[in-house]
């Protein structure tokens, strides 16, 4: 076969290397490519892909070879195995797959043809410039050049090509996102009770005449659906369903109680809120449902959930974080510095529309905090609260939560305006031990008249992570509860008083009532956990002739 006979049969299935070391060994000039005769193979890029293996490419997916015999599908009885080994040796210009073969029947277009043609361009000019040129023939170097004049331009088409393809990819990758919704939800069904004992309540006397009414055992189950609908890498909109059957209710006072008994309610929609991220560092988040404090603010220590944290309500965070308990409203987080950030939002709770158990009727509550991390390990966060109460209740479900007394006659109270401040500090002492606590401080006025009512609340903990087992989490809580320290409402109004069977004097509670809280949860699965626990209440009710409550729970969450 002569090499117008190969010429004319180009169409044959080669690759860009093989028709470029046929024309230098044949010695063509450029005009033996004709366009006509060119315009034959078909002009896409597609043809490359089966070829290659999944996850190559022609920039990684091919290697330099040194020697013909390395590329096992090219024998020396080949017709274009001495133009190969010429390439090879001369130029140092044939790469072959990972898998050590050429693949030289393939089908070529004109621009794999120009890509083979430039790589061999490069490699001459390494030559010629490591002063290797005497290698180099100068009939070669003639051929090249015409070679390189005749395709110019689908060099310069392929490389336009290219950063057209690399600006698409660019783009795809930017805005290719598919609205998607997820499901997640937790059931709880807790097992729980409470020792015999009597208070010294109504009056409040020291005498011990009330017996407990929630010390029998009782069956919780509670039921959180939640659907997360992402709208773009940047939105999404959080919905959720939540109901309760049974419940620890009656009790005399909020202490022991636990963090997944809200008491019994029917089916409703907690949780209807857009969350939008503006820039890189600001994200806000606006809805009609579930827009309050522990939503709004980052939480200093990592394990608060009522589902898989510390079993009672108490410990799951600062109880002035609870003030208000609001529903609608907006927030804002922004990252103001690496290791700072600013929460803020306002709720409002609308009379009739939340279940009586869950309180919150009425309330205009706004907070702002400020989160630091000053060093990996430690992280700190102080927060404000105003709170506009119209029964005098600051609904935070732990401790002395209503600070007006309740009119006998009219079985209502006065409204309140609240100024509350805090903070929390969690510090990882190592992997397995953290260390934090907390503090709350309440200042209370009725609008229009003098006076004042005073909380204050305090905790410390120790959580073991992964105890005894990765996923396992163990916890001790020891703190007070809001307590009244001191109440100078107009006479009438100050609850101390009024339950030590005055007439509503001045005054602060006359006991502290220790919360001491241990519990130890078992991660079963990543969709199942055990968590027994005890708690001890020290004067429960602020009231020091009460006897000790000791509750006792086991909770058991399924994730999914």
């Amino acid at each position: 076969m002569t090499c117008p006979d190969l010429v004319a049969s180009r169409a044959q299935k080669t690759i860009a290397l093989f028709f470029f070391a046929f024309t230098i060994v044949c010695g063509f000039s450029s005009s033996a490519l004709a366009d006509s005769q060119i315009d034959q193979i078909p002009l896409q890029i597609d043809s490359l892909e089966p070829a290659l293996t999944e996850g190559q490419s022609l920039d990684n997916g091919m290697t330099q070879v040194t020697a013909v015999s390395q590329l096992g599908d090219v024998q020396p009885t080949d017709w274009a195995f001495q133009a190969l080994q010429g390439l090879v040796e001369r130029y140092g210009c044939i790469a072959g797959y990972p898998n050590k073969t050429y693949r030289g029947n393939r089908s070529l277009t004109r621009y794999e043809f120009a890509t083979g043609l430039n790589a061999c361009l490069d490699s001459v000019n390494k030559l010629i410039a490591a002063s290797t040129s005497n290698s180099v023939k100068q009939t070669d170097l003639e051929t090249l050049k015409k070679l390189q004049e005749q395709f110019a331009a689908e060099l310069s088409t392929l490389g336009g090509r290219i950063d057209s393809l690399t600006t698409r990819t660019t783009t795809l990758e930017k805005n290719q996102f598919s609205t998607t919704t997820k499901i997640n939800g937790f059931s709880v069904f807790g097992v729980q009770g409470r020792s015999d004992n009597r208070a010294d309540r109504n009056p409040r006397d020291g005498q011990r005449d009330t017996d407990d009414p929630g010390t029998q055992f009782n069956v919780i189950n509670q039921n959180y659906i939640s659907l997360t609908t992402q709208f773009s890498p940047r939105d999404y909109l959080y919905m959720a369903i939540w109901n309760q059957k049974g419940s620890g209710d009656p009790r005399l006072t909020n202490d022991g109680r636990l963090g997944y008994d809200s008491g019994e309610f029917e089916l409703y929609l907690s949780d209807l809120n857009y969350h939008l991220l503006v820039g890189d560092k600001l994200a806000i988040v606006v809805g009609t449902e579930g827009v309050y404090t522990s939503l709004a603010f980052r939480g200093p220590n990592r394990v608060e959930s009522s589902f898989t944290g510390p079993l009672s309500y108490f410990a799951q965070r600062n109880p002035i974080l609870n003030i208000g308990f609001g529903r609608g409203g907006v927030g804002l987080d922004w990252q103001i510095a690496k290791r700072a950030s600013l929460q803020a939002f306002y709720s409002t709770s609308i009379p009739g529309f939340f279940p009586n158990s869950l309180g919150g009727k009425g309330h205009n509550t706004g907070g702002v905090q400020l989160a630091l991390t000053p060093t990996n390990a430690v992280d700190v966060a102080l927060y404000y609260i105003n709170d506009y109460s119209p029964d005098g209740a600051l609904i935070s479900y732990t401790g002395d939560d209503q600070l007006t007394a309740i009119d006998s006659n009219t079985g209502t109270s006065k409204p309140l305006q609240t100024n509350a401040v805090g903070a929390t500090v969690n510090w990882q002492l190592n992997p397995r031990l953290t260390l934090g606590g907390w503090f709350g401080y309440t200042n209370s006025r009725i609008p229009g008249e003098s006076g004042r009512v005073e909380t204050t609340n305090y905790a410390v903990y120790l959580n073991f992570p992964d105890l005894f087992g990765k996923g396992n989490l163990g916890g001790i809580y020891v703190g007070q509860p809001p307590k009244i320290t001191s109440s100078t409402l107009p006479v009438g109004n100050n609850v101390p008083d009024a339950l030590n069977t005055g007439t509503g004097q001045s005054g602060g509670q006359p006991g502290t009532t220790t919360h001491i809280e241990a519990f130890y949860r078992w991660q079963l699965n990543d969709n199942i956990s055990i968590t027994p626990g005890l708690i001890l209440i020290l004067q429960p009710g602020h009231t020091r002739n009460s006897d000790a409550i000791v509750v006792g729970a086991l909770r058991t969450t399924f994730a999914f």
